[in-house]
């Protein structure tokens, strides 16, 4: 999805946040220095973590550039609108040099696997082309992405990051010159959805980050992996599947979505009280990406909500694009 980020409500909405942000910095430099930050802080108009209030309490402002305005993959198939800014982002971690502009998310991908120790039940992976959440596939695990392609902060100077003794090894095993490095990227990214390599690893995914194996036919996993990154990465524009739409006799059609709920069969979304999608195929829930199936993450996220601390509202549906949610 491309967002508009000459959006002015958008800017205005990030501008009165930095804004709050400084005041609160202004506040605690006259009267707070003396007071706990956890006792100081308040929670009417901003939303505290705990490196935020690091921050504050190290006097740090921020200011608002509509540059840093970014795309970002928040969970699986759900991207957001992401204000890059080093004090405002708890971690940026290495995404600096991975996506140091809108540029690079038009070449780069990343492969983001389950951290070391991860809790849900079983390993996952998912490429992405922009700036990724750390909880990615589950709430409460992390994940670790790495690149096809690093760059200075500037977002020249662009450089493989897969070594060339890699390359030259899967060249030397396979006996083939014409390996290349992204197809390496692709074979990746098809062996970490292997069930009989997740099978057999498991016990060491869950104590180790992946390593990866030299399948007997390497092409056959590059396609593969080729393949299932673009059906991930340009998923708002695959084909759409033909569900049966039913639609209300007693109310007018809408597609606004408060909270899509599934049917105990699984078989049909109660999109709202004007419409029901049926036909779901029982395939749609055996792809898993931690504990949901991509159809599971997509109810879970695209719901309107409201922080109960902070009153801050949230709500996924579009004004220029009514019918983006049913239709992804």
């Amino acid at each position: 999805v491309v967002y508009d980020f000459d959006d002015d409500r958008l800017s205005r909405r990030i501008q009165t946040f930095v804004e709050d942000y400084n005041q609160e910095v202004d506040r605690y430099r006259r009267t707070g220095k003396d007071a706990g930050i956890d006792d100081f802080v308040r929670y009417d108009k901003l939303k505290w973590s705990l490196m935020l209030k690091n921050k504050l309490a190290k006097f740090q402002y921020a200011d608002f550039n509509r540059a840093r305005l970014r795309n970002s993959l928040y969970r699986p198939f759900t991207k957001q609108v992401l204000f890059f800014d080093n004090v405002l982002v708890d971690a940026p971690a290495l995404f600096p040099a991975f996506f140091p502009g809108e540029k690079s998310e038009t070449e780069n991908r990343v492969i983001a696997v389950s951290d070391i120790g991860y809790r849900a039940k079983t390993f996952s992976t998912l490429v992405g082309d922009c700036v990724s959440d750390l909880h990615l596939c589950a709430s409460v695990d992390g994940h670790q992405c790495f690149p096809l392609y690093v760059y200075d902060e500037d977002g020249g100077n662009r450089r493989e990051n897969i070594t060339d003794w890699g390359l030259q090894e899967f060249r030397k095993h396979y006996r083939n010159k014409r390996i290349e490095k992204p197809d390496i990227f692709h074979y990746v990214y098809a062996v970490l959805h292997h069930p009989g390599y997740r099978q057999k690893y498991a016990e060491n995914l869950r104590r180790q980050l992946p390593r990866i194996p030299f399948a007997p036919n390497f092409k056959a996993f590059s396609k593969a992996g080729e393949k299932l990154a673009k059906l991930h990465l340009e998923y708002e524009r695959a084909e759409q599947w033909n569900l049966r739409q039913m639609d209300s006799s007693e109310l007018p059609l809408s597609y606004r979505v408060e909270k899509m709920r599934l049917s105990k069969d699984k078989t049909q979304l109660h999109v709202n009280e004007s419409l029901t999608l049926g036909d779901i195929p029982t395939e749609a829930f055996e792809y898993r990406l931690g504990n949901r199936s991509a159809l599971e993450w997509v109810i879970d996220q695209y719901q309107v909500s409201e922080d109960k601390r902070s009153g801050i509202r949230s709500d996924p549906n579009r004004a220029d694009d009514p019918e983006y949610i049913v239709r992804l």
